[in-house]
């Protein structure tokens, strides 16, 4: 009786939390839309009051149609900012799952109606660790390559997509397994798991199916 009580006094208490961070969230997404230099800030994206983006190098990023960032996802671009070229480009329909982090140093591209799950990270650079007598945090960081996750793909919890050199592209309606680490490119339709990632199921176009690669 207690408990029930209890949790039916707290239920407005919810409803009133919910409601106030709604709020501050439409206040924030409509305070940098109209104020902040983003390459491109589309109509109805929504960026949560907790995420970590620098005003800084917000003209490095382009947000496109119906974006969505949840709470305390961190986009980070690193090295010289003067390029015209953005470096993070979400495009429309875009979900960024919480807690994920989007670090660029030369380009991370999302097309459409890509789905990441809380704690991704997908970073196109990494620490260099070359000199041994040196600690990593003053040897800055490598050159990194160039990252593109095509229409549709869905990127689970805790998978880390990192690219240290060239280009890496995860093709088209691609499936990400949780905590999988991907290093390398794969093609559209594609299911991946592990650490290294690699190809788990494939979609055959003739049969219809999901299948093993070995069958």
């Amino acid at each position: 009786m207690g408990s029930s009580h209890q949790e039916a006094q707290s239920a407005p208490a919810q409803g009133l939390a919910q409601l106030v961070s709604r709020i501050a969230t439409w206040l924030n997404s409509a305070w940098i839309r109209r104020t902040w230099p983003f390459a491109e800030f589309g109509t109805g994206t929504s960026v949560h009051w907790s995420c970590d983006i620098s005003r800084r190098i917000s003209d490095a990023v382009r947000l496109g149609e119906e974006v969505y960032l949840a709470p305390n996802v961190w986009l980070n671009v690193v090295g010289d900012l003067s390029s015209a070229e953005p470096r993070i480009v979400l495009g429309n329909g875009c979900k960024i799952g919480r807690r994920s982090t989007i670090s660029s140093k030369n380009q991370i591209i999302l097309h459409e109606d890509v789905l990441l799950g809380p704690s991704v990270l997908i970073m196109d650079h990494n620490h260099e660790f070359a000199d041994t007598d040196r600690p990593i945090h003053e040897q800055g960081i490598t050159d990194g390559g160039r990252i593109t996750v095509e229409t549709g793909c869905w990127i689970g919890h805790g998978a880390v997509i990192v690219c240290s050199r060239g280009n890496l592209t995860l093709g088209r309606n691609s499936v990400v397994g949780a905590n999988a680490v991907v290093t390398k490119s794969f093609p559209p339709f594609s299911v991946i798991a592990g650490s290294p990632a690699k190809l788990v199921k494939t979609y055959d176009q003739q049969s219809k199916k999901w299948i093993r690669p070995n069958d």
